[in-house]
């Protein structure tokens, strides 16, 4: 191979461990643009997944910052190389793409861009991918089927062998990553079916229990109203509790707001919520904190919750304090109330009533971890730290 047997096959092997690292579709994306490009040492590598309508469900790029990227504008659609690609599924390898009958021109913000290496992705007879690298940084010599008048054109056959090989194993690390999400969002709808079939079971009772008592009570207001006040402290105690299994079940359904708006969003949204349901003050700040992947989203989400859930219930706390802010290489959450606060000492009682072992389950299943301090009287705080961000 064009870097050497030894060399070839240790980045060959790098890249495809990379791949198996991810399960998000996003996530692996990345991963497989990243590695072609540094495999074939190419100024620029992109991987579009086409859509039904002509255009890119997801396109990732790979050389380009982000300034650039904005400025380029709207994601290209399934035309010239990339549609030959796509529609004939074969490799493209091309010594300047601007001179192909088939280039139709780019943005004006786009880089300029010559020696060409295409691939579809394939999965059986479906092409759910297209990847492509330009610019070679090197150029080779004694290279075959190369038309620039330099007599080289950057991607060699090794190369396209070589990208062959990525592109195999891409699909299959693609196709993974797709049933995972499947699995996960039939999981998820799974969950909200069971938590909508005890939602119901539990409020209507409730709630049934609650007319039927208010009615009694307005039956009992001109003839007795003693019995009529019993009545009517009856059916404040019920409408607390359709409050609560109200307010557990939503708590335990993964937002589809964390899918749709990311982490910071779905927190701030939620705390904006809890801060006019109770009477204490709930704040939050987010800082510099980019997207994290999805188990590690929810993970998070569930501490800040189960968190929050202590502050405001048990901890008889005038204000709760919410952070989410970049540290390092890892990004802290970090939940803080003036209440009442508990021993550490007692921390084995207090995890259980707290729920501070679920919520160091969550933490170290990311590969985070979590740390209480409290004191009697003093607050607590409760602080988790997952890497990325």
């Amino acid at each position: 191979m064009s870097q050497g047997p030894r060399s070839g096959l240790y980045a060959v092997s790098s890249a495809l461990l990379a791949m198996s690292r991810h399960l998000e579709v996003r996530d692996v994306l990345k991963t497989i643009v990243a590695s072609a490009r540094e495999l074939l040492d190419a100024r620029y590598a992109a991987l579009g997944v086409p859509d039904d309508h002509g255009g890119f469900a997801q396109f990732v790029v790979d050389g380009v910052s982000d300034a650039q990227w904005k400025a380029i504008g709207p994601l290209p659609r399934q035309h010239g190389i990339l549609a030959a690609m796509l529609h004939e599924a074969r490799p493209e390898r091309l010594a300047d793409v601007r001179k192909d009958p088939r280039f139709e021109g780019w943005p004006a913000a786009h880089p300029d861009m010559s020696d060409f290496l295409g691939l579809p992705i394939r999965d059986g007879d479906e092409v759910i991918g297209a990847l492509f690298l330009a610019n070679k940084n090197r150029r080779k010599e004694n290279q075959k089927d190369c038309s620039a008048p330099d007599g080289g054109c950057g991607f060699t056959e090794d190369d396209q062998e070589l990208l062959t090989i990525l592109a195999q194993h891409a699909a299959i690390a693609l196709t993974n990553a797709r049933l995972y999400e499947r699995s996960r969002e039939l999981t998820i709808a799974e969950e909200r079916s069971r938590l909508a079939h005890e939602l119901h079971d539990a409020v209507s009772q409730k709630l049934f229990s609650l007319r039927l008592t208010a009615q009694a009570a307005a039956a009992l207001v001109d003839r007795d109203p003693a019995r009529a006040k019993g009545e009517l402290h009856q059916v404040a105690m019920l409408a607390a509790e359709a409050t609560e299994e109200l307010r557990a079940a939503v708590i335990e359904l993964r937002p589809a707001a964390l899918d749709e708006d990311g982490l910071v969003a779905t927190l701030r949204t939620q705390i904006q919520v809890l801060d006019r349901a109770h009477s204490a003050r709930v704040t939050f700040a987010g800082h510099g904190v980019r997207a994290l992947p999805a188990a590690q989203e929810e993970a998070v989400l569930r501490v800040a919750q189960e968190a929050l859930h202590n502050a405001l219930r048990h901890s008889g706390a005038g204000r709760v304090d919410v952070t989410l802010e970049k540290r390092g290489t890892g990004t802290v959450l970090r939940v803080s109330d003036d209440g009442s606060g508990f021993e550490p000492t007692a921390v084995r009682a207090a995890g259980r009533h707290l729920g501070l072992v679920s919520m160091r389950d969550r933490s170290s299943g990311v590969g985070g971890t979590l740390s209480v301090e409290s004191a009697p009287g003093k607050g607590t705080t409760i602080e988790m730290e997952v890497p990325g961000g």
